[in-house]
């Protein structure tokens, strides 16, 4: 994989884009999700605090109420555990940021320890893939937390309230199980279907790579949904549906355009491996029914539209045809399940782990959030800002992927701001006239916040500015010329310094990391080629090497994207990756060939 022949120049600095990063898109189909746990979980401790008349303490409830973002995606056994650790870890942040406030007051000192606190929270959420909204939301609350006046014994009182909201919050992600034990697990398969029918209407990198992943988070969602119940029996039937269609588009392509691609990009090496995936998979092998009945097991891209809107709805589960070989291959199912469940945790711990030691690829980005994050509030505390953690936590927001997608974070989290800092303005009298208006402009603006931040993240910005901006006023009223003038400065000048330091701090690691997944990609293949030529191999076997080698394809995609939008790299190997992508996917259609889920491919070579 070093070898320069398969590698291609591309430039160090590339261009910065203005205008695609503010375009909107299409809502998330659960928006609403996140959006109505955070209102019924603030509004509990709120109204709670208003009857006791000490709606000084919302900062520290809040801390709690915001886990209510978390792990919406997740199906409820794992969702319990996931939201359960980021209030222990909200508590943890709370914990540090309460002690260090009420030991010193040098302003020098809380930025240093916000820095380090706003990189730890990006690495432990890049390790645990904890998800959006990740790190942003722990920053925000700890810098804040940093900043307030603070006496060492009021600390454990105010952690107390912390873990009371934490726990509503908890109960308020975890209580729609008792309504719809299944309903992640439905959403995940509605979305697989739904790529699969896009893939199968319009064939081409993105899209099949779109179907890859939805297919690969559908199994991910089923494996850790706990013990299997009809539903669930009917949703992984449909997500083998989504994979077939997915491997006969795969089939679909040209094989000699394929051929001359790879052989062009390692001097034929990989041709001939795919000309073996044609060995693997002859006229017959594996199947159960004549071509023309495999042929109709793969639905077309109506039906699975179809499907994934029944899915998605509250009905029943749409019951699929069965698939030949689908029972036993359901069977493999259930032994990893089992073992993903003894291994969790340690997984998990070995993540972190990972993470931390040398060589991780996160390090770098880590490394971006303290330098950025220290720079910023210290510069904001420079031109005179009193409390400057807005500055942190506007540098902290920045740190993405790569650089690409931190710049276009600067130009979303700048746009939001500026827009978001009007609406205080517009809406201060309004709040002022009561605590049950504040607390009411408070809740309408979370909700807001996340009904908006999946069309782009500065319309979501446009809400969270006021919000934070409000929650200040439960703690006393504040001049609003100062406040708005301090919350521009600090995002101007935390968005300019964390771009700068984003840009400055190289991470020469993604081309590693890019490596170690075309290696991984390479031998989960082997592997899958070994399983299909077995004589008789089984339908566990050929299921757990096709769902390897799928999560293999979907990292080699991050991986490839993370290093494409990084500056100062090494030349890419982006003849390879296309090559090792398209040599997957023909083995995966090979492997579900081999299972019978699909006919097999004509003599002419088609696989």
């Amino acid at each position: 994989m070093s070898d320069s022949s398969i590698r291609t120049r591309q430039p160090s600095v590339r261009r910065l884009p203005l205008v695609g990063p503010l375009r909107l898109t299409r809502p998330s189909d659960m928006w609403f999700k996140p959006a109505l746990s955070v209102v019924v979980a603030s509004a509990v401790p709120n109204l709670a605090l208003f009857a006791f008349g000490r709606l000084d303490l919302v900062m520290y409830t809040m801390a709690g109420s915001l886990c209510a973002l978390y792990g919406h995606s997740l199906p409820y056994a794992r969702r319990a555990r996931t939201v359960a650790g980021v209030v222990v870890g909200m508590l943890v942040g709370m914990a540090i940021s309460l002690v260090t406030a009420s030991l010193t007051d040098s302003t020098a000192v809380l930025i240093a320890v916000g820095a380090l606190l706003a990189a730890g929270q990006k690495v432990l959420c890049d390790a645990t893939r904890l998800g959006p909204p990740g790190p942003v939301i722990f920053t925000f609350v700890t810098s804040a937390a940093l900043f307030a006046p603070q006496h060492l014994g009021q600390v454990s009182g105010h952690l107390a309230l912390t873990a009371a909201a934490g726990a509503v919050s908890w109960l308020v992600t975890v209580g729609p199980a008792l309504l719809r034990r299944e309903g992640p697990e439905r959403r995940a398969t509605a979305r697989a279907l739904a790529a699969a029918a896009a893939y199968a209407d319009d064939p081409g990198h993105r899209t099949r790579h779109a179907a890859a992943a939805a297919v690969h988070t559908a199994w991910q969602t089923l494996l850790a949904a706990g013990r299997p119940t009809p539903v669930r029996r009917e949703l992984e039937r449909l997500v083998v549906h989504a994979e077939a269609a997915l491997a006969r588009g795969a089939l679909g392509a040209h094989p000699g355009v394929h051929a001359r691609r790879v052989a062009d990009a390692d001097g034929g090496g990989h041709a001939r491996t795919a000309d073996r995936d044609s060995e693997l998979a002859p006229t017959g092998v594996g199947t159960r029914t004549g071509d023309h009945d495999l042929e109709a097991c793969v639905a077309g891209p109506d039906r699975l539209r179809a499907w994934a809107r029944q899915t998605r709805a509250r009905g029943p589960v749409p019951t699929p045809p069965s698939a030949p070989g689908t029972a036993e291959e359901l069977f493999g199912i259930e032994a990893e399940r089992a073992a993903r469940r003894t291994a969790g945790r340690r997984d998990a711990r070995r993540a972190v782990l990972r993470a931390l030691a040398p060589g991780s690829p996160l390090l770098p980005i880590a490394a971006r959030a303290l330098i950025g994050c220290a720079l910023a509030g210290y510069v904001s505390m420079a031109v005179g800002v009193g409390r400057p953690y807005w500055a942190i936590v506007t540098a902290a927001s920045l740190y993405q992927a790569n650089v690409m997608l931190s710049w276009n974070r600067a130009l979303q989290r700048t746009l939001g701001n500026l827009l978001g800092v009007l609406v205080f303005a517009a809406v201060l009298p309004v709040s002022r006239t009561s605590s049950l208006a504040l607390i009411a402009c408070c809740l309408f603006f979370n909700f807001a916040a996340e009904a908006l931040i999946t069309r782009n993240y500065w319309l979501g910005s446009v809400a969270v500015t006021p919000m934070a901006l409000l929650v200040l006023e439960f703690g006393g009223t504040h001049p609003a010329g100062e406040l708005i003038g301090d919350r521009v400065l600090d995002t101007v000048i935390g968005a300019a310094v964390g771009i700068l330091a984003a840009m400055a701090v190289t991470n020469r690691r993604a081309t590693g990391r890019l490596e170690r997944a075309l290696a991984a990609t390479d031998r989960a293949r082997a592997h899958a080629v070994r399983t299909i030529a077995a004589p008789a191999p089984a339908p566990a076997a050929l299921d757990a090497a096709r769902r390897r080698l799928t999560g293999s394809l979907v990292e080699l995609r991050e991986a490839g994207d993370t290093a494409a939008g990084e500056w100062w790299q090494r030349a890419l190997p982006e003849e390879h990756i296309l090559a090792a992508e398209q040599a997957g996917h023909r083995t995966l259609a090979a492997t579900a060939t081999r299972q019978g889920l699909i006919a097999p491919a004509p003599e002419n070579g088609a696989v």
